[in-house]
């Protein structure tokens, strides 16, 4: 355990986080958790819920976070996996909202550099039917330097106009008939539940309790207060006192604010965005680039990552279940039309490799579009004591974070001052994205997963080289990533080393499928797991993906 120094935080941080791999024991998390009380419990794994936990632990508090299913497993690994300040927010008139974004963008590029890359963004400007035309692209472009002066400019590049043959450079395919030229700026882009397991690793290293697969079952009252929660862990039950509860399970939270006020009013309105995955050979572009969809005023991205291209959309009203939400065939097909409406790509259903659907939890009212529903965050505190934290996104989660943390220390009556603003991430500190890399190879793979922690990673070959192996053929990621999951990532089952840990099944869904029983006996060798409860895994997984396909390929539910 490692606290912070009241001076020379960065530097000592710096050289305490680059000295020896943090493994995570989850016999000893369960311990701690059930032999201490804490001065601040966190409910909820997202990245808010990891972010206040880092905050917490860093001024001194002592701090427990417990996660249902795993870190990152709702809306935190099912984001558009952009880091940005919003020009959306621009049009919508929230320049605050805008400028901490930016803020934050910075501080994220600078705190975790290995997570957190500069991405090209590219807007075409077509004669007609394009997300605006020659008439407004002037206007928009005053949007852009609105937002190169809000902050923009701190990622090194202003934003620019092109011409027809610099966005065909970018975008070979895009239909050139009505095409003007274009605008380009710059945001980032991250890998969204890599990042979420780093900040909620990160906090374990300052002495947190993480725990992922730790449910909620109910709150622990003193005089009227909420002094903690029921925690069952792994067919265990552990009371969990705690100076302060903070609820930070975004589309969850209403269930958890009435258990601790009956006549709370669900206020979470959930916005359904999906995303579908195809191979960059089906559609190659550099970077970003923005399309419109036919019939509906909103536009898609198409974001190249490594050798897939994501289009997505997001933000639709959604009344269904909360849990399994999935992308379904008429989803999948708008966005399949939008893409091939701008680009001569002719992409088709079978061109799918993964999906994408998750839920923003937005404050509000029923009225409206959730499209035009404002980003900002909610924090309040209720009479009972429970600090709930609601809204906002990812690229603003280290202040909301702040923020929280700063109501539960009134409620605890104290005082300490933020302390991640300039706070390296695990991996970050030293890291040097760009010598990364030009090295490519698995020196790249393994540097813009784990920053200067690969070499713990690597480190595990010399032990046993088979570790070097791929865990399937025809993907990067080895055998060693998966030991290095169940010792210092807390992953228990092969899912969340498919879906989280390596994202095989968001980018590669089939091949996924074909790592299955290697991932499996991995986790057995390292976790002690019984012959039954690796096949009820793997079987587990290969019926989820089995259901992914079916609603998406055939619309059935």
């Amino acid at each position: 355990m490692i606290r912070l120094p009241e001076r020379k935080a960065r530097s000592e941080t710096k050289s305490a986080i680059r000295r020896t791999a943090l493994a995570l024991d989850r016999r000893g998390q369960i311990e701690r958790l059930a032999s201490r009380p804490v001065d601040v419990l966190v409910v909820g794994g997202g990245i808010t819920g990891c972010y206040t936990a880092l905050d917490a632990v860093t001024r001194g508090l002592t701090v427990a976070l417990v996660e249902r299913d795993d870190f990152a497993s709702g809306t935190s690994s099912k984001s558009s996996k952009m880091v940005h300040g919003g020009l959306r927010y621009i049009e919508q008139g929230n320049l605050p909202l805008v400028r901490r974004s930016l803020l934050e963008r910075q501080r994220f590029r600078r705190n975790a550099p290995h997570l957190v890359q500069r991405l090209p963004f590219v807007f075409p400007v077509l004669a007609q039917d394009g997300v605006f035309d020659a008439r407004i692209a002037k206007a928009f472009e005053g949007l852009l330097w609105t937002y190169d002066l809000a902050g923009g400019w701190r990622i090194g590049r202003l934003h620019q106009r092109l011409s027809v043959p610099e966005v065909l450079a970018r975008a070979p395919r895009l239909r050139a008939e009505q095409l003007k030229g274009g605008l380009l700026y710059y945001d980032s882009r991250t890998d969204d539940a890599r990042l979420t397991l780093t900040i909620a690793r990160t906090a374990a290293h300052f002495g947190a309790t993480v725990l992922n697969g730790a449910a909620c079952r109910g709150l622990v009252r003193e005089g009227g207060r909420v002094r903690g929660a029921t925690v069952e862990v792994d067919g265990r039950e552990i009371d969990v006192r705690a100076g302060v509860v903070i609820n930070a399970t975004g589309v969850w939270s209403d269930t958890l604010d009435a258990l601790s006020d009956p006549g709370h009013r669900p206020r979470i309105r959930p916005a359904k965005g999906v995303h579908i995955v195809v191979p960059w050979t089906r559609l190659p572009i550099d970077g970003t680039v923005t399309v419109p969809i036919p019939g509906r005023a909103r536009r898609a991205t198409c974001t190249r990552w490594g050798d897939v291209v994501v289009v997505g959309t997001t933000d639709t009203d959604y009344d269904g279940s909360l849990e399994h939400v999935l992308c379904t065939r008429e989803e999948m097909q708008y966005l399949l039309d939008g893409a091939n409406t701008a680009f001569d790509a002719g992409l088709t259903p079978e061109d799918v490799v993964g999906s994408i659907a998750g839920l923003r939890p937005l404050v509000g009212g029923k009225e409206g579009a959730t499209l035009d529903m404002s980003r900002d965050h909610r924090i309040s505190t209720d009479a009972h004591g429970l600090v709930t934290v609601t809204g906002g996104k990812l690229t603003t989660s280290r202040h909301m974070g702040e923020l929280v943390v700063d109501a539960a220390l009134k409620v605890l009556g104290r005082r300490a001052r933020c302390r991640t603003a300039h706070l390296p991430l695990l991996g970050g500190a030293g890291y040097d994205a760009e010598a990364t890399s030009a090295t490519g190879g698995l020196g790249a793979h393994l540097g813009q997963r784990y920053g200067t922690e690969a070499r713990f990673v690597t480190d595990l070959l010399s032990e046993d080289p088979s570790l070097a192996e791929p865990i399937v053929e025809g993907t990067a990621h080895l055998r060693a990533e998966v030991v290095y999951a169940a010792r210092c990532e807390l992953a228990r089952t092969v899912d969340d080393v498919l879906s989280r840990r390596t994202r095989m099944r968001v980018f590669a869904r089939d091949l996924s499928v074909k790592a299955a029983p290697e991932v499996g006996r991995l986790l057995q060798r390292e976790l002690g797991l019984s012959d039954d409860e690796v096949a009820r895994q793997i079987d587990d997984y290969l019926s989820g993906i089995d259901r992914e396909k079916t609603v998406l390929m055939e619309g059935l539910t």
